[in-house]
């Protein structure tokens, strides 16, 4: 028996106790996962993660390129923000394989507010950060539940389009061309005579190379089983050429154009001089003097942003948990802590909004990481100047991910579509068409669950889910016409075997639905009854028409 009166010492001394917990090396390895396996280090760690770090690297650069010019920024602002994850997440990080810096999706979404501007850019990523370590301390990651896949395929498919074709424009050297999709495509199309030979020579090779280098590595897995030591050497070798093809493409790219600029031949559109070095390490401004003079203060780039500040970081933490359950993170929290994270410290260096790569991600497994420490090697590599503007088209096949979900729900195909079409006039909108879609989806569901009625004698009504609000009006209904609404009336049983819990609305038309079968001198029966739900029920139903009608029948049967 607990005594009525405790030492007031025991409560100091179990506070102590959790101080010391907190404190302990344990608690300490928790907060900075590096001292996991920091002690342990050695030299054969050190070469796969310098060869893995090398690797990434080479393909961060000129992803990062590419994703600043698709975002509206300087392409130096994609180098400023592929580097800030690797140091972060090799302090803070839990899984070898994840690497966080700018991807594709989230520098379209930046692109439609901070409008070509690097001050509302660098903003955005501290605001970005500081939302998203909240909702992962607030665990509200539950929001993103709502979301359902075909929204996500929806957006996804419709992005790659948009970035893709976004790039036609880049190959055949046109300049001047609106981002909105519709007026982009249309103005592509008509400016077709105006392209430069130069450019789309030099794009239209780069696309064949990287196309066929990635067909050669699709080949390879066919040779997986080869006894033949010479044949496991060929595929080592053209597996980790095709794995940096991005990289090579780039450095040729830039020979060839170099070479033509110094001999004066100018047939390239060139992004021309990059600021040299690092960024300072400052906080981001909060207000800004326009070149005519006028100030915007904190509060009106706050409105500018708008649904930026809910829609991109939503995105980026949706997209670190996406690559938690692909790579069995068993904390996919931590992921959007450090996401959140890097995000506030890359707002020091200039960045813009980051979250995890799914590509880099994958290379940097298939690379043979060790620890987090690859990402400092990664890191060290994003430094680069006079790149040229080829970018890669993102080819994109949506029959087919139609077709899966077509086969599996007819009815999911529609959020997908919608998302999907009403992407193409602003993303951010084609989200939440989808969401919306989704919603109503779902919501009609629960408004109308499946209900299986037989007839012995009496009317048996059976739900097939759960029962609450949204449903009683229905289910009152159903009952009404198969059992007062005949003649003559006759009594009802509500099986109620899937119910696990009902709400306050349930409970009152359960009360009329008992009224009114009273009226007609008939019974309504409730059976399958969970112990719980049947002491709650009779305390709210059976106390007012104990005498009248009710009979409410246990799982045993016992009345």
């Amino acid at each position: 028996m607990e005594p009525l009166f405790s030492d007031p010492m025991d409560g100091q001394r179990s506070l102590n106790d959790r101080l010391a917990a907190a404190c302990s090396f344990t608690a300490l390895r928790t907060c900075f996962p590096i001292l996991t396996w920091l002690p342990r280090y050695n030299l054969t760690w050190l070469r796969m993660d310098v060869l893995a770090g090398l690797t990434v690297g080479l393909t961060a650069v000129p992803q990062g390129l590419a994703y600043a010019e698709v975002a509206g920024l300087p392409v130096q602002y994609g180098l400023y923000s592929a580097f800030m994850g690797g140091f972060v997440y090799c302090v803070f990080g839990t899984s070898k394989d994840v690497t966080l810096g700018p991807t594709a999706i989230m520098s379209l979404l930046c692109s439609y507010y901070i409008e070509r501007d690097p001050v509302y850019a660098v903003l955005l990523t501290l605001l970005c950060g500081i939302i998203q370590t909240a909702m992962a301390f607030l665990r509200l990651g539950f929001l993103l539940d709502f979301i359902s896949y075909p929204v996500i395929k929806g957006f996804t498919c419709a992005a790659a389009v948009t970035i893709g074709f976004g790039q036609v424009k880049n190959i055949l050297g046109l300049k001047g061309v609106p981002r909105q999709f519709v007026l982009q495509v249309y103005y592509t199309f008509h400016r077709i005579p105006e392209a430069r030979v130069g450019d789309v020579i030099l794009g239209v090779s780069c696309l064949f190379f990287l196309m066929m280098v990635t067909m050669m590595k699709s080949t390879l897995r066919s040779l997986e089983d080869s006894p033949s030591s010479l044949v496991q050497a060929a595929r080592g070798i053209v597996w980790n050429f095709a794995t940096i093809r991005n990289a090579l493409v780039v450095i040729a790219a830039t020979c060839v154009a170099y070479s033509t600029e110094v001999i004066d031949y100018h047939i390239f559109t060139l992004t021309g001089k990059t600021a040299k070095g690092l960024p300072p390490f400052s906080p981001p401004s909060f207000s800004e003097t326009t070149a005519n003079g006028t100030h915007v203060s904190f509060n009106e780039i706050l409105l500018d942003l708008g649904g930026g500040l809910a829609v991109i970081p939503l995105m980026g933490v949706l997209e670190s948990i996406a690559i938690a359950k692909a790579f069995a993170i068993w904390q996919p929290c931590l992921l959007c802590v450090f996401a959140g994270l890097t995000n506030i410290l890359g707002s020091f260096v200039s960045a813009y909004p980051v979250t995890g790569s799914f590509g880099r991600t994958a290379v940097n497994s298939q690379t043979g990481v060790c620890t987090p420490a690859g990402g400092i090697f990664t890191g060290g590599m994003i430094h680069m100047n006079n790149i040229d503007n080829v970018k890669i088209l993102h080819v994109v096949i949506v029959i087919e991910v139609v077709r899966q979900i077509w086969r599996v729900r007819k009815l999911d195909v529609l959020p997908f579509l919608v998302t999907f079409l009403v992407s193409f006039w602003e993303v951010q909108y084609g989200i939440v068409a989808g969401v919306a879609v989704s919603g109503l989806m779902l919501l009609y569901v629960v408004s109308r669950p499946k209900l299986k009625m037989s007839d012995h004698g009496v009317a048996v009504v059976e739900l097939a889910s759960g029962l609450h609000f949204p449903a009683i009006e229905h289910l009152s209904g159903v009952l009404r016409s198969h059992a007062l609404h005949v003649s003559p009336p006759r009594s009802a049983v509500l099986d109620c075997h899937h119910v696990s819990s009902i709400d306050y609305t349930v409970v009152n038309e359960l009360k009329d639905l008992l009224k009114q079968f009273k009226l007609h001198d008939v019974s309504l029966v409730f059976t399958g009854l969970k112990v719980g739900l049947q002491e709650g029920l009779e305390r709210s139903l059976v106390l007012y028409y104990w005498k009248c009608v009710a009979k409410v029948v246990s799982e045993d049967g016992d009345l």
